[in-house]
């Protein structure tokens, strides 16, 4: 019998660099395919009149929605505190109250907002798509949808990712005005506030252009989306001998990774 060829340690190393760039040139050209499909499919009235599909998006809805709220309100409220009462309270000390309104816009509408609810999303609801999915995966589930002649991209996929794509703008709004509150609530107890909360709102309105609004919209949007497309590639990419403590780690660090990047991309390309 032959013996084997030792590899070189040239090769070793080329090997051990090449390996994770390339697959992580491989998970993003698959979300990439993988977002194309939910759009052209998403967009298409036809994908849905199944009633599966529906059940399943309210299901998936119904748990990142109701599920995520609490956090919502608890981060929020300490953002609130830590971030707008700051703001608040340094920009009076320096009898630069009217700035409130673009500092704000330019820290909590168009960068914290949109990550913490990514991240929100990713722990609450991800994680539960990473571990059904990869059940399904692992359970043959798959290859019996297939064998049925039903598209498991249509009838799991697709209404997951427009689920959380929903929840991300929905967990948004509400995480906005909750922070918003929360820091104007603290500087008024704190003596630091005398107006009305309209006065905050007002100037953060007078701050924020159009365009602003759209980028908070399509972040809170793709943030969610992205989350769902990444947990679902995860799971379904999974081998039988892949356990949820493999999955998950390596689902948060992926969907960690595509929330910045993401938010990153969209701030520098509107700027």
């Amino acid at each position: 019998m032959a013996k084997a060829r030792p590899v070189a340690l040239p090769w070793l190393v080329l090997e051990g660099i090449g390996g994770p760039a390339r697959r992580g040139v491989q998970m993003v050209l698959a979300t990439a395919a993988l977002a194309v499909g939910v759009l052209a499919e998403g967009l298409n009235p036809r994908s849905w009149r199944r009633r599966t599909l529906r059940a399943e998006l309210r299901r998936t809805l119904h748990q990142a929605i109701a599920g995520g709220f609490g956090t919502v309100m608890i981060t929020a409220s300490l953002v609130g505190f830590g971030v707008v009462h700051q703001a608040i309270r340094w920009l009076s000390f320096a009898g630069q109250e009217d700035y409130t309104g673009s500092l704000l816009t330019t820290v909590l509408v168009r960068e914290v907002t949109p990550v913490l609810v990514g991240l929100i999303l990713l722990g609450r609801s991800g994680t539960v798509t990473v571990v059904e999915f990869g059940a399904t995966k692992a359970g043959g589930q798959l290859d019996m949808l297939e064998a049925q002649g039903l598209d498991p991209f249509s009838l799991l996929v697709l209404p997951r990712v427009v689920a959380l794509a929903v929840a991300g703008f929905t967990l948004g709004v509400i995480f906005l005005a909750v922070a918003l509150f929360t820091g104007w609530l603290t500087g008024w107890f704190g003596g630091l506030v005398q107006n009305a909360p309209r006065e905050l709102l007002t100037n953060l309105f007078a701050a924020t252009d159009t365009a602003e609004f759209v980028l908070f919209a399509v972040k809170l949007v793709v943030v969610g989306a992205l989350v769902a497309l990444v947990c679902a590639i995860t799971g379904m990419s999974s081998t039988r001998a892949e356990s949820p403590s493999h999955l998950l780690p390596r689902a948060f660090v992926r969907g960690l990774l595509g929330i910045l990047a993401a938010s990153a991309i969209l701030s520098v390309a509107v700027s």
